[in-house]
């Protein structure tokens, strides 16, 4: 889409951009950010994200993912002939704000505040000002009088930050992310739609492109035996028999990187976690010690392909210590998630960006991953594109209110373009 082949013109963009109402955005997003909503617990945001809906006029429903963790979606009926065009942004926050070390950091507590012209608090960057900006550019299109030909569909869903069950101690909703709502959604009617914008904070550039992943567990044993007796078995214990063995997954790490570049970057691996033996019981040795691996992986890359690459570190662990008993498993797989630079969604974006901006937006890809990653394997085109305010604060997130009012402009006329408004 260029300025020339514009089927919205420079008159009707103003007068859609100037309906904007940033006190009504604002109160919107404090709204929301003032209900805790962390993941398994979004209910209660969702039946607020719901009245709004229907306070401005859209058709509401609520999708029961599981028992108190509905998704909802709110639709603007086009006059038929366009497109359906949807905003997708997660309820859930990636905090509850009571873990010990955010308590006393304000920006990470489920209660909103303005401060120098931004508004803060829990879930406002990631991502409850983006459910605010669809829901005020819906407003928009409405108090401009525009009639689109497709309709225009707010999904607000739940489960989507980076988080899984595993094991037997880590189970519960509050362990079901990782797309669980949007994965429900595409499930469940998805094929109605056909394009998607998630607003997930990219500074405002257009994310056509970011990496999935596979969290894999990597474990070796060692003997479990009493303290007092462990000294002549000190090189078994499995703690030591992991650490023995960092070197080579290092090794791998800096190779996989490399393998998996994407987007003109290195790929990325992150060691998150280890685990061994019990803090209650360390007069015995640790019977296991688990290594976990976010292995992040780009849209170009099967997930086989990186499941396969798993298995040849473990199997050159094994070789290196045949009596370690070194295992492994997976228990998460997102692919990667892109987007061609030059579709009709990145070019509404875009034209729509510079009418707002003055300028074209930025090109991004990415190593964090989205619901894009669902989404585009069910046929919805998806596009990461939001406003954020970079790295997080000290004080916790927080959004520039000029920008979400920008971002709420980019978004009421990049659905006008898509759902193509009636002359």
């Amino acid at each position: 889409m260029t300025a020339s082949s514009d089927i919205l013109g420079d008159d009707r963009a103003r007068a859609i951009a100037a309906c904007i109402d940033e006190r009504r955005l604002v109160e919107t997003a404090r709204a929301l950010v003032d209900i805790p909503s962390p993941t398994g617990s979004e209910e209660a945001v969702a039946y607020e994200v719901k009245a709004r809906c229907e306070s401005l006029g859209l058709t509401a429903v609520l999708q029961e993912v599981e028992a108190g963790r509905p998704n909802v979606l709110g639709t603007l009926p086009g006059v038929g002939g366009g497109p359906t065009l949807m905003f997708n942004g997660h309820m859930d926050t990636s905090y509850s704000g009571s873990e010990p070390h955010l308590r006393q950091r304000p920006g990470f507590q489920p209660a909103a505040y303005e401060r120098d012209g931004r508004l803060w608090g829990l879930g406002i960057a990631n991502m409850k000002g983006a459910i605010a900006c669809y829901l005020e550019a819906v407003a928009a299109l409405r108090d401009a009088g525009a009639r689109l030909r497709g309709s225009v569909v707010v999904a607000a869903v739940v489960g989507e930050i980076e988080k899984t069950q595993w094991g037997t101690e880590y189970v519960g909703a509050q362990y079901r992310g990782y797309s669980a709502g949007s994965h429900y959604l595409a499930s469940h009617g998805g094929g109605a739609i056909d394009l998607c914008v998630l607003g997930e904070p990219t500074e405002n550039r257009v994310v056509t492109g970011h990496y999935g992943t596979v969290w894999a567990r990597i474990s070796c044993t060692g003997p479990f035996v009493h303290t007092a007796f462990s000294r002549t078995l000190r090189k078994d214990n499995s703690i030591l028999r992991m650490a023995a063995a960092l070197p080579v997954v290092e090794r791998w790490i800096d190779a996989f990187e490399e393998e998996s570049a994407y987007g003109g970057q290195l790929g990325v691996v992150n060691m998150g976690a280890v685990r061994g033996g019990d803090p209650w019981r360390a007069s015995r040795t640790p019977q296991r010690t688990d290594l976990f691996l976010d292995v992040r992986i780009p849209p170009t890359m099967t997930l086989q392909h990186a499941c396969h690459r798993v298995e040849s570190l473990v199997a050159e662990l094994r070789r290196a210590s045949p009596d370690a008993g070194f295992d492994h498993e997976i228990f998460v797989t997102s692919p990667g998630a892109e987007i061609e630079a030059d579709h009709d969604l990145v070019r509404a974006l875009e034209v729509s960006h510079a009418d707002v901006f003055r300028s074209p937006p930025d090109h991004d890809t990415v190593r964090w991953s989205s619901d894009a990653s669902i989404l585009t394997r069910y046929g919805i085109a998806s596009v990461n594109y939001g406003a954020s305010s970079g790295l997080p604060h000290p004080d916790g997130e927080n959004l520039a209110i000029e920008d979400l009012v920008s971002t709420a402009k980019v978004y009421a006329l990049t659905a006008a373009r898509i759902c193509e408004v009636e002359q």
